[in-house]
């Protein structure tokens, strides 16, 4: 699915959050949201899956606007990552998946065979097929973040839109969680606070800063040390890792002679 954001902006009474934001999302391609905290990330994602309404712009699933789809049309479409959470109620890990049926279904209609098919074989593309029967509270951070995926596999969907999706998880369980979103080859837009992370996995970089786009492109085109310093407000060395053949970002610290 392509995904064009047009001059997209958001706020509340005076505030402006989000500030004539435009995206170029192209088909399976991997785009990273990055900025510092209160950029305008997750406000802006939060329009492109129909929880906020923009004030203005327009957000357009393959030309077709998102908000004259039906709530029920849109949940066809996109598929929602945010960050891992306990929840309150004790589903299985089946369970949580077979809720990506729901937007394909009516209120009363059974589940059927094929959708028995498609939660098993979305369960069998995150690795977690043998995890079916156990309680999703009882998972570990990163097993519950592929649950969450494979529920928006289970949707249909030809969109993720991931909101720090490996905030709080191990080194380990973020690399996991976002090498089976690449390996999937569906239209990502991701929110993400870890620059080498976005570097790693991202086709493009959006950044943005105080609501507004500030820079935008491939990550070794985007992540400079004077972006950096401006947006971020610290020092930085950047240069391609020998082993991944991607950028690679490395902090100075705010004081250098703690280290002498």
């Amino acid at each position: 699915m392509r995904v064009d954001v047009c001059e997209v902006s958001w706020g509340v009474a005076e505030a402006r959050i989000v500030r004539e934001v435009s995206l170029d999302c192209p088909v399976g391609s991997f785009v990273g949201l990055i900025g510092p905290n209160g950029s305008g990330k997750s406000s802006l994602l939060r329009c492109i899956y129909r929880i906020l309404q923009p004030d203005a712009g327009i957000i357009q699933l393959d030309t077709e606007d998102v908000w004259r789809l039906t709530a029920r049309q849109a949940a066809q479409r996109i598929g929602v990552v945010l960050q891992e959470h306990s929840g309150e109620f004790d589903f299985s890990v089946r369970e949580m998946v077979f809720m990506g049926r729901t937007p394909h279904k009516t209120l009363f209609e059974r589940d059927s065979s094929e959708d028995v098919r498609m939660v098993e074989h979305a369960l069998h593309q995150v690795g977690m097929l043998a995890f079916a029967e156990r309680s999703f509270l009882t998972l570990s951070g990163g097993e519950k973040q592929r649950v969450l995926v494979a529920r928006a596999l289970a949707q249909q969907t030809r969109l993720l839109v991931l909101d720090e999706p490996t905030n709080h998880l191990d080194i380990r369980y973020q690399l996991e969680v976002l090498d089976l979103v690449r390996a999937l080859g569906v239209t990502t837009i991701a929110a993400m606070h870890d620059l080498n992370l976005a570097a790693l996995y991202c086709d493009q970089l959006y950044v943005l800063k105080s609501g507004s786009l500030v820079a935008s492109g491939p990550p070794e085109e985007v992540l400079t040390p004077a972006l950096i310093q401006a947006v971020y407000g610290v020092q930085a060395e950047v240069a391609l890792h020998p082993a991944t053949g991607r950028l690679h970002v490395v902090f100075l610290p705010r004081c250098t002679e703690v280290f002498r």
